[in-house]
């Protein structure tokens, strides 16, 4: 039975959390920074959690993650 691939742009992007959940950061803080307040880029910068309806296929191209 020959490996399976990871999708190496996912493994990029995704890190695993100790108890097993897929952690992300939040996207729309590289450019057109002037229009969003202060308050909003603050809260971009913090990673958070992939949501359940996405871990699926997250498992799927990433298997040994």
């Amino acid at each position: 039975m020959p490996k399976m691939k990871t999708s190496k742009s996912a493994a990029k992007r995704f890190k695993k959390t100790g108890t097993g959940k897929l952690k992300r950061n939040k996207a729309y803080k590289s450019h057109i920074l002037t229009k969003k307040s202060p308050k909003r880029k603050r809260n971009l910068r913090k990673s958070t959690i992939t949501d359940a309806t996405n871990v699926k296929n997250m498992k799927k191209i990433l298997p040994y993650l």
